[in-house]
């Protein structure tokens, strides 16, 4: 008997015609969520305030329009100029957002090429003043105490963004990736917390990891709650004794990993001890003081013999153990494996910077000037707190966990039909959405219903 073998999945499909007309129409309805949550925490007129930009009586736009139009851009998945202007070709968005019209790609540059070294300064100020409100808002709805919380622990690191061409301030210096090529070399401090920003600062590609990083946390913390303890978390380009003391001065603490030309020297002299529970690790921590320090710190270190099949016949023979150490100088009463065990959380940190560079952009769009590329930089910044402050106001444990390119790939790109009447514009939406919850709560916390 012969056995049917067509598909119970599938059905016969009709022909299909396509015709052009219809009104209305967006395929990026998650970003008007987007703009109404910024303009009901007053970023347009915080950037009017306090990035004010004066140009020619003739002139259409000004440095707020294309801040605000490459924030949203960014969101929404371009990565230049030229995809930044085709975003905004959609209707819908321009009318719900109320943009009359949209400056073509070389206007962006032009007016980017405007900024000065203070206005960069006070898009810094206003990235502070906006997170100050947020917080705020979330202790107020009792969806986050980070408002009121006594201490948080922060992550700050380097990251190098390479480039290609001619771009003024590109350098070469570290860049692991691509050695020899020149690049930016951006400073960024994350609020273990929430995963936001907290401050960013745009370097020179030549920059040492650790260069300027007093005045960096001086402009942090003016900006942040006084009754706060700040315990910074950083690697070994951190270890400086200027840091040290400036944080110890003002009451925070600190988490740092050691460089030292004599570490494993001075790893030798210490007396060792195994840790409970864990075979094979062994445990030490001292009082030392580096050259220039003038005081003693806490060091705290962690050993484990190295399984190298490769020693020296005469190691060999000798039975020579080599290990691989651990060190950390640091303020908080940590056992040196709660030390290592936490300063390993910061791994969290690089895919926080690798998600703000790849799947937000960040520092993608250049141009040829230095303090241009800073102003689309902090764009970008702004761009990605966006995203993890509508997460933190949503509430909602799931959206808070989800990256970038997860929020841009179910909650932004969502298909949507622009409805007017009874004086109010309506987005009609399909409603088998994937995620339902997710997308009413993004929606919700855009909206502020």
């Amino acid at each position: 008997m012969k056995k049917n073998t067509r598909s119970r999945a599938r059905m016969s499909s009709g022909k299909v015609h396509f015709q052009s007309g219809a009104k209305g129409l967006t395929s990026q309805a998650g970003l008007i969520p987007v703009m109404k949550f910024l303009k009901r925490f007053g970023v347009h007129d915080s950037l009017d305030k306090l990035v004010a930009h004066g140009r020619g009586d003739s002139a259409v736009y000004n440095l707020t329009d294309v801040m605000l139009l490459t924030l949203v851009g960014l969101i929404g998945g371009a990565t230049s100029f030229l995809k930044t202007v085709a975003l905004w070709s959609d209707g819908v968005l321009r009318r719900v957002g109320g943009w009359l019209r949209i400056p073509d790609d070389s206007t962006f540059g032009r007016i980017f090429k405007e900024v000065t070294e203070e206005q960069i300064v006070s898009i810094e100020a206003m990235n502070h003043r906006l997170r100050g409100r947020i917080w705020k808002a979330a202790l107020r709805a009792g969806v986050s105490t980070i408002g009121a919380v006594r201490e948080i622990w922060i992550d700050v690191d380097s990251t190098v963004k390479t480039v290609f061409g001619e771009q003024e301030g590109a350098a070469k210096g570290y860049n692991p990736e691509k050695k020899g090529a020149l690049s930016y070399h951006p400073l960024i401090a994350f609020c273990c917390s929430t995963k936001e920003i907290l401050q960013a600062w745009y370097r020179t590609g030549n920059a040492y990891t650790s260069n300027g990083i007093v005045e960096f946390m001086k402009q942090l913390l003016a900006h942040m709650p006084n009754r706060v303890r700040f315990v910074f978390r950083g690697d070994s380009g951190f270890f400086t004794g200027e840091l040290l003391a400036f944080l110890e001065s003002f009451g925070h603490g600190y988490l740092i990993k050691v460089k030292l030309r004599n570490l494993v020297a001075l790893m030798e002299g210490q007396v060792w001890t195994a840790v409970p529970g864990k075979p094979g690790w062994e445990q030490c921590e001292f009082q030392y003081e580096c050259s220039g320090w003038g005081i003693l710190r806490r060091f705290v270190a962690l050993r484990i013999e190295k399984k190298d099949d490769k020693k020296e016949s005469q190691e060999k023979l000798l039975d020579v153990v080599r290990y691989e150490y651990f060190c950390y100088v640091t303020t908080e009463p940590l056992s040196p494996w709660e030390a290592h065990k936490k300063y390993g959380e910061r791994a969290t940190c690089e895919t926080w910077i690798e998600e703000s560079k790849s799947q937000m952009g960040m520092g993608h769009i250049k141009t040829g000037d230095f303090l241009a590329n800073a102003a689309i930089f902090q764009c970008g910044v702004l761009a990605y707190n966006t995203i993890r402050w509508m997460a933190l106001m949503s509430g909602n444990a799931e959206l808070r966990t989800w990256e970038v390119q997860t929020v841009r790939t179910f909650l932004v790109r969502v298909a949507g039909k622009l409805l007017t009447g009874s004086n109010q514009l309506t987005i009609n939406t399909p409603q088998d959405h994937l995620y339902p919850k997710e997308w009413a709560d993004w929606v919700a916390v855009g909206l502020g219903t």
